[in-house]
């Protein structure tokens, strides 16, 4: 008794902790998805939950209707009957969790198929004229439209570098990434020096950035704002300031941008913009801080050069 009584001392202090746990921004967590990738895995991992409750309920019935109705009782002193098989049993919970298996294993089979398909294999193929766009099939026919943008996300220590890919008018930014909305865009991940993993968690899952190798990805966001990106593998001393944004704008407001983006900046006259700007370089002020627009992974702006 007096350890219970101990136990709801602790209770409000523990209520408030739950309650404090919930809480938190918007677009930065994978339990609030913002995009269909999102989507998909929140829903999937609904379901497994869903799955191992069933699976916990009916052990626990199980063991608590054994314990209550084989439980010792007081004269009983026969040794119970041994049981060394049963068949029906055997196959029950050989059946059973094969079945379970399968509820989880074919969405997550075709989830494969859907996540990897960044529509860039399709888009290549047109460019190189190696197939005809006949021969493609129906889903990624559809992607060779205009829906389908290809950015360059390449992990530095302690920055990211973002190339975007508009042909002749193509144009590198760092820590921030613009996409516009409702638009599937395809990142290509690099590393320059060691690992990185790329995550922008409201909005699709973690893939790795390994150095000689590119991998895949590609995700959507439903919603304009601001989202959260983070470098989800441990690189080195400053892991923690690999930080980005990923700010999603409507159509029209990203033309915008990118065309200021690939308008050729005047290059600084006076020689304390001069001298800002060999500081900012010397420095590697760009690992912290964004050169333009709200600032970068530390949400601090620099503008020593621009005039």
């Amino acid at each position: 008794m007096n350890g219970l009584r101990r136990l709801f001392k602790f209770a409000p202090f523990m209520a408030v902790f739950l309650f404090l746990a919930g809480c938190g921004e918007r677009r930065l967590t994978a339990l609030d998805p913002m995009g269909p990738q999102s989507q998909w895995i929140y829903d999937n991992m609904i379901l497994s939950l869903y799955v191992m409750a069933i699976v916990i309920i009916v052990v626990f019935v199980l063991f608590f209707i054994v314990v209550v109705r084989f439980r010792h009782k007081e004269g009983d002193n026969e040794y119970p009957e041994q049981v060394h098989g049963s068949t029906k049993l055997e196959v029950a919970w050989t059946v059973i969790p094969l079945f379970l298996l399968a509820i989880l294993a074919v969405p997550t089979v075709t989830g494969q198929f859907y996540l990897s398909n960044t529509g860039l294999e399709a888009q290549e193929a047109e460019n190189e004229e190696e197939v005809d766009e006949e021969e493609l099939d129906a889903e990624s026919a559809e992607e060779l439209g205009d829906d389908v943008m290809k950015i360059t996300a390449t992990g530095h220590q302690f920055w990211w570098q973002f190339d975007y890919d508009f042909g002749d008018d193509s144009f590198t930014a760092g820590n921030e990434v613009y996409v516009p909305v409702d638009t599937k865009v395809a990142f290509v991940l690099e590393a320059e020096d060691v690992m990185h993993s790329f995550w922008v968690p409201a909005l699709a899952g973690k893939v790795d950035n390994i150095p000689g190798i590119e991998n895949y990805m590609w995700l959507e966001a439903s919603e304009p704002g601001v989202y959260k990106g983070k470098c989800a593998e441990l690189c080195g001393p400053s892991h923690a300031l690999m930080d980005f944004r990923l700010i999603a704008l409507e159509q029209d407001e990203f033309d915008e941008w990118a065309t200021a983006m690939q308008e050729e900046e005047e290059a600084p006259t006076e020689s304390l913009a001069n001298e800002g700007r060999e500081i900012f370089e010397e420095q590697s002020c760009l690992q912290c801080h964004a050169v333009d627009g709200d600032g970068g992974a530390m949400s601090i702006t620099c503008e020593l050069w621009r005039s």
